[in-house]
Order: C-alpha cells, then structure tokens, then sequence
C-alpha cells in the first residue's frame, strides 16, 4: 500500500496516519481493559470499591485522550488518497501521461486560424466587468450551440440507459470530504459559509452522495446517472494559464456521467464509459487523443483515469475535454454506500465521466471554420436546436 500510495506522492501522509493509528489501537486496548475491569462480577469489597473508584478516574481521563486521538486519526485518514492502478503510468504532471491513441487527422487551414473568441458570439470583456476575471457571456447563435451539444450528449446517455438529472448545485460538506474533494482541493471549492453550503465543482459530488447512507439491492447494480449542471471552480493555482477566452473559467455547464457498479465490474465499466466518451466526440467529427494520466497527476479519488484532448487549432495542440475516472471504492465507503448481495452487505464501486462541456465548443467552431470566419456546424447537432452556421461576427 505505501509503495503504490508513493507513486502519488503520498506516502508521508500515509505514515503519519500509520503512527496515529498505531497509538490509537494502543489506547483502544487500555481503554477496552478498563472498562472490562471496571464491571466487576458479583458485589465488590470495600477495597474493591476504592480500586473500582481509582480505575474509572483513570478511564475519564483515558477516554478523553481516546477521543481526541481518533479524531486526529480521521484528520489524517482523509488525507490518504485512493491508491492507483498498477496500469497507470509513473509520474507526476500531465507530461507523464502516456497517449494510448489519436483518432482523426488535426484540420488544416489555408489560412491562420482564428480562436474562438474571435470567430464572434462571445463577449468575455463584459463578462469581466460583470464578475471579474474568467467569466464570459456565450450569446445569440454560439449560445444555441453550446446548449445543443448539451442536449446531443444527454440524448446519447439516454439511448446508452442512464437516467438523466437535474441535481443541486449546493450540497453539505458530507458530500464534498465522501467524494474527496475535501480536504486536499479546499483552495478550488467556493464555500457558501453563512450556510454550511459548498458550490459544487462537478455533478459527481451530488450523485455519488444521491445514495448516501443508503443499502442498495444488488440486483439494483448498476445504476447509471446522467447528471447536468452548472459547476463552479475557483481554478486557484492556474494564474497566467489560460487567461483568454472560456477554456478555464469559474463557471461552466457540464453534462456528467456516474455509476454505481459492483467491484467485479468496475474495470470494464470504465473502458465502456471511455468508449461513451469517444463516440460522443467521434459523432461531432473532432480530431482526438486519449491519454492515460500518470499517477502523481491523478486526483485524490481516482486509481486510474483516461483523459480525452482534442486538438485546438488556434493553439496548435490537443487539450482535455473530457476525462473518466475509476474511484474503485473509495467514494462508497466515505459515503457509507453499501449494497446486499445474499447475506453479504457489500461495497459498490463508483466511476465518473465528462460527457459535455463547453471546451467542446471551443474545439467544434475553431475545428469547423471558414475561411471568412464563419463556422459550419455539424449536422448531428442541427436536431438539438443548433444553427447550421455561425456568421462571422454575428450574434
């Protein structure tokens, strides 16, 4: 364990938690012989009621020590993060990622290609004067889109079985430290403190936590959640990247897939969600790359996680839009998820995956341009609500 739990990095979190728990199992044994020895069988003698007397002060004074040790061992229980798959790759950045394949060839242009902003339908500067850095207005024609590609992907998720919902925004502090969001990515969470409340960075946190608590039937596996929502991230650590246009913003919509599976299906449930991922992309005719990320790169619920990039012509490079990740077990049993299986209760691993967001957008009109500037949008999106062009410039 502390060998694969290096290779994220981890491994002093998981020794610190090693010697918590060594003095924790110490106490509990001299707690729990105690209290045996204070209930003594039959009536006690008078100097056995002055030792009984002596042993329960000493118990008081044990127990609370107890107490306190076992909550600086949960503190640092939560800091061990899930170990990875033994087929991640080794390092620590996104360069440590190693590319599994690319499907279709980058568009090429007679001309320089123009980014998105400039192929018109965005306002960011007046996003900026309303909320500040990292904030955009999508409008007329471009607002249609994105919403469009939004509805492609849910109808997608539907025919594949999953069950589309609307969930909130706004969950308890439960949620964001089961789905380990807290506490090692507090810095990037927008905390509503007046009322205990946290602005959720994803959907995955309210549909993991929509079965908190719960046992599940076995024969209810799996169960395939399709979650839309907008999603807020403070993006604290990326000053000076990515500052033009909307691929890293505070605010952004995203449609998520989450799954509830057994452990023995896991594995090839991720492979099927990256699959989902794939012929989401595939049918909007983008040029793609699959990479599997590195295990110091991974966060701290994922064991393995698949990153899909498309190419952005305007940057000339493939950058992610979507990414699945395994968590094995480690949100279920933050969560106290549990399912029957016969007399067993057993825990149900849980997997996410990115099926829409608007860097996808950003790749289809950069992907589709025209020389004048307009862009022609992919038929397979003109059913959703799309317009079959973007004029230059036009709103």
């Amino acid at each position: 364990m502390r060998a694969a739990l290096a290779r994220k990095g981890a491994e002093e979190a998981f020794d610190r938690f090693l010697e918590i728990d060594l003095r924790w199992r110490d106490v509990l044994a001299k707690v729990e012989d105690l209290r045996a020895r204070t209930r003594p069988k039959g009536r006690p003698t008078e100097e056995e009621l002055v030792q009984l007397s002596s042993l329960k002060e000493e118990l008081r004074s044990l127990e609370t020590a107890f107490v306190e040790l076992e909550q600086e061992r949960n503190v640092a229980l939560a800091l061990v993060p899930n170990p990875p798959d033994s087929s991640v790759p080794d390092g620590i950045s996104e360069e440590d990622s190693v590319e599994i394949r690319r499907v279709n060839a980058p568009p090429e242009f007679s001309f320089a290609p123009r980014d998105h902003l400039e192929l018109g339908g965005f306002d960011a500067e007046r996003g900026v004067r309303l909320s500040g850095a990292r904030f955009a207005y999508r409008m007329g024609s471009v607002a249609l889109l994105e919403l469009s590609l939004y509805r492609y992907a849910l109808a997608l998720l539907v025919d594949r079985g999953f069950c589309p919902v609307l969930p909130p925004v706004l969950v308890r502090e439960e949620a964001m430290y089961g789905t380990g969001f807290l506490p090692t990515d507090e810095v990037n969470i927008y905390q509503i403190e007046s009322d205990g409340l946290y602005l959720t960075g994803t959907s995955e946190v309210a549909l993991a936590g929509l079965h908190m608590d719960e046992i599940l039937e076995q024969t209810d596996l799996p169960l395939r959640y399709a979650g839309y929502s907008t999603c807020f991230r403070r993006e604290a650590g990326s000053a000076g990247r990515d500052t033009r246009g909307i691929f890293r913003v505070h605010q952004f919509d995203k449609v998520e897939m989450f799954l509830f599976v057994e452990p023995e299906a896991s594995a090839a449930t991720h492979e099927e969600i990256l699959a989902i991922e794939e012929e989401i992309v595939q049918g909007l005719g983008l040029a793609y790359r699959v990479v599997n990320i590195a295990a110091g790169d991974l966060g701290p619920s994922a064991s393995k996680k698949y990153d899909i990039e498309a190419y952005i012509p305007s940057q000339g490079r493939y950058r992610e839009i979507t990414s699945c990740s395994n968590t094995t077990d480690f949100q279920s049993r933050r969560l106290n998820v549990r399912f029957r299986a016969g007399k067993q209760i057993r825990i149900p691993h849980t997997l996410n995956g990115t099926a829409m967001t608007a860097r996808f957008l950003i790749a289809l009109m950069e992907t589709f341009q025209d020389v004048d500037g307009g862009v022609v949008i992919p038929e397979v999106l003109h059913a959703h609500g799309a317009p079959q062009t973007i004029r230059p410039k036009a709103l």
